[in-house]
């Protein structure tokens, strides 16, 4: 069920939010006004068939709370009265609101009635809601249809060639809408490639191709038809179907659709999605998405002089958003985020008030404006949910026995057996496939022991040896053993997976490392706690202590959490290792690598960063710092903020006693273990090119780039 057209705001976040059904009648919440972020706004409601307001009459934050939490947020911050984000239009639906706060949807709560006020629209009301999603919650899509029999609310490609009803996903076959409990035909007389597009667009493919109707036409004559719908005339930009003009036939009665037969179509997957793609992978070299929980959603970045940025999100609407949805090979879009709904990006803002039409190859080609500093944040960071196909991934894996549907035992299908899933070298990269292929987001933790949670009747191990890259759309297609071979085939000690809406994001500042870095002749009488702590290579065993020094490189890093939820320690703090001589908690073994290499990827020194203090060092503006390592208290980075490792203290830096001078490079990987789930793990390497003459040394060309693979030290010293 989606939003009508006629119900959507032009320009940004078009229609909102939250619905309920009553028989046919649809009740929608959406956040209007101006000027407003993307999680506040006057509250607008949608009530037979016209939008209105709520009067301040007795407002209270336990009526935003209902709202907020009804739109998605978890929770309301404040409201406001005397219409701050401006004056309604229309009817005021809602007067004198009383919720006690856990009603599920304001029509819940006591009011004077529906339509029943003595207020005008100087007294509407507005909320602030908290920015943060309710895991688990789906937003409705913005696109168009409405409600009663007289419009199309679901399509259907229903497959006639039998190679085509064995394979997934469905791409040819016989246009059907869903009508009362069944499905009915489109008469295709006047029927033209652009009304196909739009229906493979919705269905979640980029292009459509040309069918072969001859064919069709023998089969489809012998087949009783109930033609709903006809004179379809899509211009080829529309989003759903329902956005199309279109003539309906009368109740209960087909359309005679003479000399003609139901419309067919024949759609172009993307190459994500064909028989042989075995992951997900880049498709377009100047367009991506990031801090998405499943395939084809996520922040806007476009490449532009070799470097990535953002789109900032003023006049973001679904025709923009579909060019990118099918430049990626996806279908059209589903909705168009703003308010950098899917996480804040770094670096800069590339594109501002894009307009596309909708037909265009690339969003490069669509008119906008380059950006000025005063034009945008990232807070405005645009961003997409697409159409994508039904693959049916999730039916051959299942996870069972947790302590809710996001966590469990993870059981596949292998032929027509289910069993277990041996969780020797299970990973986070092998957990993360898995809530992907289940449509559950990201894993937050690869559990390898399962004995407390409650066991299906499944006891038989039917996949071992699993190894992912992290990036394939199903377990199946990872790297398995042929024949199960697992050294702990107990139930107990099966793979299971805890899976998130939301996960961090750790990106570090690669112009701050540039700017301070510097080399230190430190004595060693004053290294004693970093080499206690393996701060140091390991030719400094032999050194003369106390005397003499060690050559450091150092520098700072500042760890940006750019992600949609805090980054957080594995172990909990009951597990964390006290080190008295620097007067700290260790909370991760190893928190960052810190390596200088040679040309072919050789390491001649390293440095490692045990994450003794994960804290927000500082935050953005309207973000409060959460995690403070004083007093045991809690680590980890929230969202919007980052943790600084000054240049000045312990182990922040590499020996580089024993290294010659000449050409290096300098890496630094943020979470190299990847024990920390992430939203994106590509991002946590930064490289540096590195000039050292014995004396002095220079870094340029910082830039977040892949990490490189590195081999083992090639000086004997190092061994």
């Amino acid at each position: 069920s989606v939003c009508p057209s006629s119900l959507c705001d032009t320009g940004l976040r078009l229609c909102a939010q939250s619905q309920f059904w009553k028989g046919n009648l649809k009740f929608v919440v959406r956040l209007a006004g101006y000027p407003r972020k993307h999680n506040e706004g006057r509250i607008e409601l949608f009530y037979k068939g016209e939008w209105g307001t709520i009067c301040d009459d007795d407002f209270s934050t336990a009526n935003a709370n209902v709202l907020c939490r009804q739109m998605g947020f978890v929770s309301a911050t404040g409201w406001t009265h005397s219409a701050k984000y401006g004056k309604g239009q229309g009817k005021i639906w809602l007067d004198n609101v009383l919720c006690n706060g856990g009603e599920k949807s304001i029509e819940f709560c006591k009011s004077r009635g529906w339509g029943n006020s003595d207020c005008t629209h100087d007294e509407d009301a507005g909320v602030v809601c908290k920015d943060e999603r309710i895991p688990g919650f789906v937003d409705s899509n913005v696109i168009d249809t409405q409600v009663d029999e007289s419009k199309v609310e679901e399509v259907r490609l229903r497959p006639v060639v039998v190679t085509a009803k064995k394979k997934l996903p469905i791409t040819e076959g016989v246009v059907e809408v869903k009508h009362k409990d069944g499905w009915a035909q489109i008469c295709d007389l006047g029927w033209t490639i652009k009304n196909t597009r739009v229906v493979c667009g919705m269905l979640g493919f980029p292009h459509e191709r040309k069918v072969n109707k001859n064919f069709y036409k023998l089969y489809l004559e012998r087949q009783k038809n109930f033609f709903l719908i006809h004179s379809v005339g899509c211009t080829g930009t529309e989003v759903h179907l329902a956005a199309c003009p279109m003539e309906f036939s009368k109740p209960n009665a087909t359309w005679p659709c003479t000399g003609g037969m139901p419309a067919v179509v024949n759609c172009m997957p993307g190459p994500l999605f064909t028989q042989n793609s075995m992951s997900f992978r880049t498709i377009s070299c100047n367009v991506r998405l990031k801090g998405g929980a499943r395939m084809g959603e996520g922040r806007v970045e476009v490449l532009k002089d070799s470097e990535w940025g953002t789109v900032c999100d003023d006049r973001w609407n679904l025709q923009s958003a579909s060019v990118v949805c099918r430049e990626l090979g996806f279908g059209s879009a589903k909705e168009a985020l703003t308010g950098a709904r899917m996480g804040q990006g770094m670096g800069p803002i590339h594109m501002n008030e894009v307009k596309c039409l909708g037909n265009e190859k690339s969003v490069w080609s669509c008119p906008f404006k380059n950006i000025t500093a005063e034009d945008c944040k990232h807070v405005e960071d645009a961003a997409v949910r697409c159409n994508t196909p039904y693959m049916g991934l999730e039916n051959s894996i299942r996870i069972v026995g947790g302590r809710s549907s996001y966590e469990g035992r993870v059981e596949v299908q292998v032929g027509s057996k289910w069993g277990t899933v041996c969780s020797t070298g299970w990973t986070t990269k092998e957990a993360m496939v898995v809530c992907r292929q289940l449509g559950l987001g990201y894993s937050m933790h690869a559990i390898t022991e399962t004995w407390y949670w409650d066991s299906s009747n499944v006891t038989e191990m039917v996949m071992s040896g699993v190894k992912c890259t992290g990036n394939e759309m199903a377990l199946s297609q990872c790297q398995h053993h042929k024949t199960v071979n697992c050294q702990r085939a107990a139930a107990k000690f099966a793979a299971g997976v805890i899976c998130s809406e939301t996960a961090s994001d750790l990106v570090l500042n690669a112009s701050l490392v540039q700017q301070t870095v510097y080399i230190e002749d430190r004595p060693l009488h004053m290294l004693y706690c970093a080499a206690e702590e393996n701060c140091l290579s390991k030719s400094a065993a032999k050194a003369n202590w106390p005397y003499g020094h060690r050559r450091l490189l150092r520098f700072s890093s500042e760890i940006h959490n750019i992600g949609r939820a805090d980054f957080k320690p594995k172990a909990g703090r009951h597990s964390w290792v006290w080190h008295a001589c620097h007067g700290h908690y260790h909370s991760m073994d190893i928190f960052t690598h810190y390596d200088l290499l040679n040309a072919n990827g050789t390491k001649v020194a390293e440095g490692h960063k045990a994450s003794f203090c994960l804290e927000d060092t500082d935050c953005q503006e309207g973000v409060s710092k959460r995690y403070e390592c004083a007093n045991f208290g809690d680590q980890g980075i929230t969202v919007g903020c980052w943790d600084l490792y000054r240049h000045d203290i312990d182990c922040q830096w590499i020996d580089i006693t024993d290294v010659k001078p000449g050409n290096y490079i300098l890496q630094v990987v943020i979470n190299p273990n990847n024990e920390v789930a992430e939203s994106d793990f590509t991002n946590n390497a930064m490289k540096c090119n590195c000039k050292y003459d014995g004396h002095r040394i220079w870094l340029h060309n910082c830039h977040i780039g892949k990490k490189h693979k590195t081999q083992n030290y090639q000086l004997s010293k190092f061994t």
